[in-house]
């Protein structure tokens, strides 16, 4: 993922750091969503994201609990203009 844009690569760091993941993905699908609120008409400004994480923390923890983790995790970014996540996560057990 060395080619992440400079919110992606926040977000990876972040969740590096806290979900220590085994896999984790992420694409920007943001010029998808050129039309929708929540845009400023910037290609390329990282406003919406696909992930998918597979981490051990998310063992025991139900999906809306998972979904709060990212996204409490990711709250900087929410702040700073990320729009919409697309969130498939579970636990290595689950696979």
């Amino acid at each position: 993922m060395s080619d992440l844009k400079e919110r992606a690569a926040r977000m990876k760091a972040a969740l590096d750091v806290a979900l220590q993941p085994v896999e984790m993905t992420i694409r920007d699908d943001s010029k998808r969503h050129a039309h929708h609120a929540g845009r400023n008409g910037i290609e390329g400004d990282e406003t919406h994201f696909t992930m998918t994480i597979v981490s051990e923390r998310f063992g025991g923890m139900n999906r809306v609990a998972r979904h709060r983790l990212v996204n409490e995790l990711l709250k900087p970014e929410f702040e700073t203009g990320l729009h919409a996540l697309s969130l498939k996560l579970s636990a290595p057990a689950e696979l």
